[in-house]
């Protein structure tokens, strides 16, 4: 009978051990992929940008339900991209069901020319402006987001700036 008491509590003392490490991975994982779904969504932003003269779209940020008709990135890209799943966080377990998308469009770059680009200051060349974001900060850690930046990189580093 002890030696099941032992057996017993090493188990639950693994499982106390490898339940968080688990929940880790499992976070990583799904921030990696969401940084996919990230580049994907930069892949068809640059075959837009390519047939409307590097101009960026006039979308709005996002919407919420998928009943609501007004432009946003998952509809205007939609055909861009082939599998409409790129537009799921897989850390989204609400706003994808609701609103058919786990990001926003950085409005402030509407109808803006590729090079001529500006964010809190930020103009010119400097390619580190936010286009696409995670609607909410499901990655945990700081900032919890997930960036697609004008050069079309995506990463989980805040990489911009502000001029004061």
């Amino acid at each position: 009978m002890t030696e099941l008491m032992v057996t017993v509590l090493i188990i639950v003392a693994l499982a106390a051990i490898a339940f968080p490490v688990g929940r880790s991975v499992l976070g990583k994982s799904r921030s990696a992929a969401c940084l996919s779904n990230l580049r994907q969504i930069g892949t068809g932003l640059e075959g837009y940008l390519q047939d409307h003269n590097q101009m960026m779209p006039d979308w709005v940020a996002g919407r919420k339900t998928k009943a609501e008709e007004v432009p946003v990135l998952e509809t205007e890209l939609a055909s861009y991209l082939p599998n409409p799943e790129v537009f799921h966080c897989p850390a989204d377990h609400e706003q994808f069901e609701r609103s058919g998308c786990s990001y926003i469009w950085n409005t402030s770059q509407n109808g803006r020319h590729r090079s001529k680009l500006e964010f809190f200051g930020k103009s010119g060349n400097d390619q580190r402006i936010p286009l696409v974001i995670d609607k909410e900060d499901w990655h945990g850690g700081d900032p919890g987001v997930n960036f697609l930046y004008a050069d079309l990189s995506a990463s989980s580093k805040v990489q911009f700036g502000v001029n004061r």
